[in-house]
Parts: structure tokens; C-alpha cells; sequence
């Protein structure tokens, strides 16, 4: 007999609403719920892949602990529990709470688990709980909410002109990507900015093929031209921004004749962009990935805000929706946790506290406070789904802070690069194998139910179980009283009025508060001012420019600009492929097939005047180290660029794009290293 079991599927971060099937007690496939007619229902390959990943043979399935002559033994969870706690509490005792980090990678899950292991931590007494978000959207996320006091949600189905920028949903969320093709069909207009030609680049009305990391001078002359041509909405600004004439001086500095050339667009492409986009109501932005892990992500992000309100496409329908959080139960308990103790991250205040409950997300502080000691050394690290060695900025200089530590304890579903440094490994489950809340479902109704598909395989065990089993251990069992994960849900849910019952009676999902456009009207903006803040105060007050690029810098973000020679070429992480997600899945043979080995891709006119061929295999270097990969031609790359696979680290080290990625630059308000672009060197 089938069952169909409606949940969440998290084998990446676009938390599909799925309908998995079981067939007696086994999984057999997933079915994302689409809005498209099932002949353009874009295929997600992981998806189809979902059993292959939850039966892999190389999952971990039962507790390992390092022996002493290095290697895994299998153990009870009793006994694996006991060392962990016993570790952590032998450290407190003779160095403080604050040795002790968690680290919380993306993996295959990011959902209530980061709220139950920042509890766990803050009630631990330690402060160091860092998430991933320093080179992921968080440090997009603050400029939004400096800007106008939350993130946006961009409504591209019902949108008359959709800019994506530094996104392809394509790879990273297909039903984002069936929204932006819905809204294409009913005549939105597609404009996207992108060095690489991606899938919707092609689909585009308008495609801007930018010089890599120099998004913000871009935004700032569309600011400039949209300004001076008198295509913004006035009353918009003139009654819910502040700061107009501010941005209006700095965007002068950004006059679209000069940036052109300068960032690799004509001046013509640039203005009918800009044209096109102000005059188009509704409009909406969707920024993504590609704006991340550069040195000028928060201003580059601000100054991309700052064009939302200009042309008054704030919270409207097919704009940017302004988000309405679930109201819930904190579970983080931050007061429990000693207040005089500053965090590993304590040099990037703003970010640490622009949101109630985001928490800390400067990684790169982590490795500093390991390998340097300050601002004071970190011993012990719990490492839930992550894969630093190979996913942080400068690989070689994070896989030595990892060698240092004196005890690792690995929460993950297979073993990694990282698990090689690990004394414990904790087996986790997948997200088919328990029963969550995902953030993004918290962050803005709808709140769907990712349900249990079925039971964790072997002695694997749900995240949640492991946090509250570790803290039980830890003496804290007052404040994990909650015996199932639903318990623990129902607690969270609380004030919103919504039970695990009701959303598993409601699979599609129910809303804690009617949606609501224009809420600024009776409300105001979530800042200081109560309005939209082209020039932050707040920012000001703090030592950081009040209006994005202010200067009129031209500094080029890229790493290693200063001592590049005219024979180097800019380096970027290539496309983030649906068959993986980061570093994971690369075991799975289903999914392997489709993407065998890694490339480094140059346009065809760039190879022939260097004497590549197809196939070849190169070496790239930068003043950090080199990775060896295969040379492939394509015209979606521009010349003057090589775009190295990214992930495959996993599968071998030198293929790390992060052996060639600086992390001593950083951004000063995200404490963000410049990952995605780079100057290199190809040895043929």
C-alpha cells in the first residue's frame, strides 16, 4: 500500500513543499508541489534523487567516537552523549563556557534547529553560537533591514518588470523560477545582471553581464539615472523616506557614461535598464547569492534596497513584499547567558545585533579565535551539518585551525573532509526522517509542517534529539522539558494561535496573520526614523557611511587586484549546479552521473589566445594555493574570467575553489571575506 506524506523538502535552502510516497515502510519517491501544469514543472535532480540519499550506504548510522589509535568505533548514544557533555563541561570548568563553539553550516537542514542549539549554548553559558550567514543572505538581510527594517519577498507572478540580480533560481529554487517564468508569460519584462549568461540570462529581456563584485557601482548610477531623469516615485519619497537629498549627492558620483566602461556594461544598456524598471508598477528585485561574499556586500545590498524605494515598489502587490514574521515563543534564552563574555565576533557589533534572533555569523572569527587566540582561544567546536575545511574563505588556513583544535564533534549525515579532524561523530537523519519547522516558514506565514516521512534510519536520530539529549546531559534538563519535537513545536507556536494539529490537518499551509500589502501606511518602517532610510544615522552614528558608496570610491573589490599582473585573469566560484548543494551529494551515483568531474570555464576566445583546448587540465593559482581542473570552453563567460567549479573540494582537496579565496579582507559591517571573485593565474 502507497501513502503520500505532505512535508518540506531541505536537501537544499529553498524549502520545498513536497508529497513523498511510502510504499509499506519505504521511501520511494518526492514530488515538489508546483504551480506550473506538470508538462513545465521544472525537475529538481536531487529531489528525484531524495531515496538514493536517505538509503545511501554511506550514511552514518550509528554514534563513532576516535579511538586511541585513530579511528572510528561504533558506540551507544549513551556513551557517545556522555563524552560530548563530559568535554564540554571539563572545559567550562578549567577555561570558561566561552571555548566552546557551536558552528552551524547549511548542509542538507536550517530550520528550528539553529533556535534549539543557540538555547542550548546560551543556557551552556557560552556566546559562540556562529552561523553561516557572514557568506550567505544574512549579511543581505541586514542592509534590508537598515534600509526599511526587514527582508523582502519579491512577488515576480504578479510583476510587470522583475530584475534578478545575482540569482538562478534555475539551480537554487525551482519554484521561485516557475514564479518569475509565470510572471513572464502574463508580459512581465526580465531584466537580469549576472556576469555569466545563466538560464534566465537568456530569457531576458535586458541581460547586464557585469564585471564580477562590482554590483554597487552599478546600483549607485541606476540610483543616479533614476534621480536625474525624474523617474522615481516623489510621493513616495516624500513621504515615507528620509535622506533623499544625502543619496541624491552621493549618487552623483556615479554617472552612468563613466561606470559603464568601468564595470564591462554600455551606458545605454545601464540606462534602459533603469528606465525600464522605474517605469514599470509593480516592479521587483530579487537579489541572491551572487551579491554574497564579496567585500562590499552590505553597501552593495543597501544601494540595491535603495532602488526598491525609490520607485515605490515597497510592499506591493507584485513588488517586494514586506515580510510579516510568525509571532512565536523565543526559545533562545539569551538572557541566560553571561553578559560581560563578548562573542568570538565581538568586532562586528552591527551585524551581531541588527535582528532579535538571528545570532552570530562572522565564520571567519571562528578560525581567528582558533588560530590567534583573540579574543580568546576557542578548544572545543560541535559542528552541526557543515563542511568548514572545504567551505570557509582560505581552506588551507581554516583546515589548520581545525588541526589545532583540541576536540571536534561532528552532527552530520555522512562523513566529510572535516571529519577527518573529528573525535565524535553524531549520526544526523535526513529531513524526510523527522518532523520540523523551517525557518523560512517562521520568518512569514504561510506556516507548513515538514513532516516525518518516515523513521530515522538505523540509530541515526533527528537534531532536535540530539540537542536536548546533549542538554539534558549538561544539567539543563528544566529547560528542554519537551519530550517530542511536536511539544516542543506546539511551545514555539504559541502565540500565533497555531498547533502541529491544525497544520497537519492543513498541508498547505495556514497563516497566523491575514496578508496584508502597504502596511508602512498605518504602520510605518521597522527603523529608527519609523521611514524608508536612504541615509542611516544609525550607520553614521557607528562610524559606517550613512549613504552607500558616499566616497565616489571606484576600489575594486576583487581580491588580489594590487599585485595581479596584466596575464591574470578574474577568478569567480562557479554555478551552484541542482544536482548538489555546497559540498553534499556528491557520493550519490544518480546524481554524479549527470556532472561527473569539475571544470574551469573560459570563453572560447579567451582559451585560443591562451593555447587551451577542450579537456585540458590546468593549474590555478592565487597567493593563497591551487586547485587542478579540467578546461572547458562556453560562450556564457566572459572574457577576462574563469569560472571554477564550486563544491568539489569534497571529493578532492585540490579541486577546492577555497584553496584560492583570501580571507584577511573583509567587509567591516559583515566581517564577509571576498569568496566569489579573485585574481588568478593559469598554468597550462
Amino acid at each position: 500500500m502507497t501513502q503520500q506524506i505532505h512535508t518540506v523538502c531541505r536537501l537544499c535552502s529553498a524549502c520545498c513543499p513536497v508529497i513523498a510516497e511510502v510504499k509499506g515502510e519505504r521511501f520511494i519517491r518526492a514530488e515538489r508541489k508546483s504551480l506550473l501544469p506538470p508538462e513545465k514543472t521544472l525537475i529538481c535532480p536531487k529531489l528525484r534523487a531524495a531515496p538514493d540519499i536517505v538509503y545511501s550506504p554511506d550514511r552514518i548510522l550509528k554514534p563513532l567516537i576516535r579511538n586511541p589509535a585513530g579511528e572510528f568505533q561504533e558506540v551507544s548514544w549513551e556513551a557517545a552523549l556522555d563524552l560530548v557533555a563530559e568535554k564540554m563541561l571539563s572545559y567550562k570548568e578549567r577555561f570558561g563556557a566561552e571555548t566552546v563553539a557551536w558552528l552551524r553550516g547549511m548542509a542538507a537542514d536550517w530550520g528550528a534547529p539553529w533556535d534549539y542549539a543557540v538555547r542550548l549554548m546560551n543556557l551552556f553559558g557560552s556566546p559562540n553560537t556562529i552561523g553561516n550567514g557572514s557568506v550567505c543572505h544574512v549579511a543581505r538581510e541586514m542592509a534590508h533591514v537598515y534600509t526599511y527594517g526587514s527582508l523582502t519577498l519579491a512577488q515576480p507572478k504578479d510583476s510587470r518588470c522583475i530584475v534578478v540580480w545575482g540569482k538562478n533560481d534555475r539551480h537554487t529554487a525551482p519554484g521561485a523560477c516557475e514564479a518569475i517564468l509565470a510572471g513572464k508569460e502574463q508580459g512581465a519584462k526580465l531584466i537580469v545582471i549576472d556576469p555569466v549568461q545563466t538560464y534566465l540570462a537568456k530569457l531576458a529581456d535586458i541581460w547586464l553581464p557585469i564585471k564580477p563584485g562590482h554590483d554597487g557601482q552599478l546600483a549607485m548610477a541606476m540610483i543616479h539615472e533614476i534621480i536625474s531623469q525624474g523617474w522615481y516615485d516623489a510621493d513616495f519619497v516624500q513621504n515615507y523616506c528620509i535622506g533623499f537629498e544625502e543619496l541624491k549627492a552621493a549618487a552623483a558620483k556615479y554617472p552612468v557614461a563613466e561606470v559603464g566602461p568601468r564595470i564591462w556594461l554600455a551606458p545605454e544598456a545601464i540606462r534602459e535598464a533603469a528606465r525600464l524598471y522605474a517605469a514599470s508598477k509593480p516592479a521587483c528585485i530579487i537579489d541572491g547569492n551572487g551579491l554574497d561574499m564579496h567585500l562590499q556586500v552590505f553597501q552593495t545590498t543597501r544601494a540595491v534596497c535603495l532602488l526598491r524605494a525609490l520607485t515605490g515598489n515597497l510592499d506591493k502587490g507584485g513588488g517586494d513584499f514586506i515580510l510579516q514574521p510568525v509571532p512565536v515563543n523565543d526559545l533562545q534564552a539569551k538572557d541566560h547567558c553571561p553578559q560581560d563574555i563578548p562573542p568570538v565576533t565581538a568586532a562586528h557589533p552591527l551585524f551581531n545585533t541588527f535582528h532579535h534572533n538571528w545570532g552570530l555569523h562572522v565564520q571567519s572569527a571562528l578560525v581567528d579565535a582558533i588560530l590567534d587566540e583573540k579574543p580568546y582561544p576557542i578548544r572545543m567546536v560541535v559542528v552541526q551539518s557543515g563542511n568548514p575545511v572545504i567551505t570557509m574563505a582560505d581552506a588551507n588556513r581554516a583546515r589548520r585551525a581545525f588541526e589545532k583544535l583540541e576536540f571536534l564533534v561532528m552532527i552530520d549525515l555522512f562523513q566529510n573532509q572535516t571529519t577527518r579532524y573529528a573525535d565524535v561523530l553524531l549520526p544526523a537523519c535526513s529531513c524526510f526522517e523527522k518532523t520540523q519547522l523551517n525557518r523560512a516558514y517562521l520568518r512569514n506565514s504561510p506556516v507548513i509542517l515538514a513532516n516525518e516521512v518516515l523513521p530515522p534510519l538505523g540509530e541515526s536520530r533527528p537534531d532536535w534529539w540530539i540537542t536536548f539529549a546533549l542538554g539534558r546531559r549538561l544539567g539543563l534538563a528544566d529547560y528542554f522539558p519537551w519530550q517530542t519535537v511536536e511539544e516542543a513545536i506546539d511551545y514555539q507556536l504559541e502565540p500565533s494561535g497555531l498547533t502541529v494539529a491544525q497544520l497537519r490537518a492543513n498541508p498547505g499551509g495556514l497563516r497566523a496573520t491575514p496578508l496584508k500589502f502597504e502596511k508602512y501606511r498605518a504602520q510605518g518602517f521597522a527603523t529608527p526614523s519609523g521611514k524608508v532610510e536612504l541615509a542611516s544615522a544609525r550607520l553614521a552614528a557607528a562610524g559606517q557611511p550613512a549613504v552607500p558608496f558616499q566616497d565616489g570610491s571606484t576600489a575594486d573589490p576583487i581580491s588580489f587586484t594590487e599585485t595581479a599582473g596584466p596575464d591574470a585573469l578574474i577568478g569567480i566560484s562557479g554555478a551552484r549546479v541542482n544536482r548538489f548543494t555546497h559540498t553534499q551529494f556528491f557520493h550519490i551515483p544518480a546524481l554524479r552521473r549527470g556532472d561527473p568531474e569539475p571544470t574551469a570555464d573560459l570563453h572560447p576566445e579567451e582559451a585560443a589566445q591562451r593555447g587551451i583546448v577542450p579537456g585540458r587540465m590546468l593549474t590555478i593559482t592565487t597567493p593563497r594555493g591551487r586547485v587542478r581542473l579540467r578546461a572547458r570552453l562556453t560562450s556564457a563567460v566572459p572574457r577576462g574570467v574563469v569560472r571554477l567549479a564550486w563544491g568539489w573540494g569534497e571529493v578532492d582537496p585540490e579541486m577546492n575553489v577555497n584553496n584560492l579565496t583570501d580571507d584577511d579582507r573583509r567587509d567591516p559591517v559583515t566581517g564577509t571575506p571576498s569568496s566569489r571573485s579573485f585574481m588568478c593565474y593559469l598554468e597550462i
